[in-house]
């Protein structure tokens, strides 16, 4: 038992934090909840959907930014790829209860469901969830 203990520190956490292989601590109670089915809206509106859309595979996490300051929808949240690339916007049927989540603090995200191209038109379908730790 005398191995966990660095003399240097102060107590098991502080070894465990600072030993320089940047270990995290789990948190018990981390987790992603599933909330809701839906689809990305706006995709004939993204420059160059057709580049990104071949990009993307099922299960790829999105994230989900708010636009609180966008004229058209103030509930707007912006939807976009692990490489920063803009995809679309959750639905505005959709989006009223997501945007108060978001905007008390909670962190929501999304996953590829299934994707399809209709002409210029992108159909992703997404699942939306909250990661709650």
């Amino acid at each position: 038992m005398t191995d966990l203990v660095d003399k240097g520190k102060n107590n098991l956490i502080d070894f465990l934090v600072d030993n320089g292989r940047g270990i995290d601590i789990p948190r018990p109670f981390e987790q992603d909840i599933y909330l809701f089915d839906t689809y990305v809206a706006g995709t004939t509106h993204v420059e160059g959907i057709d580049k990104i859309y071949s990009s993307l595979k099922e299960d790829d996490k999105l994230f989900f930014y708010r636009e609180v300051e966008n004229e058209h929808d103030p509930q707007a949240i912006r939807i976009e790829t692990l490489s920063k690339e803009k995809i679309g916007y959750v639905p505005r049927q959709d989006n009223v209860v997501f945007s108060r989540l978001m905007d008390a603090g909670k962190v929501l995200f999304a996953k590829i469901n299934e994707k399809e191209m209709r002409g210029k038109w992108a159909k992703i379908e997404i699942k939306i969830y909250l990661h709650e730790s």
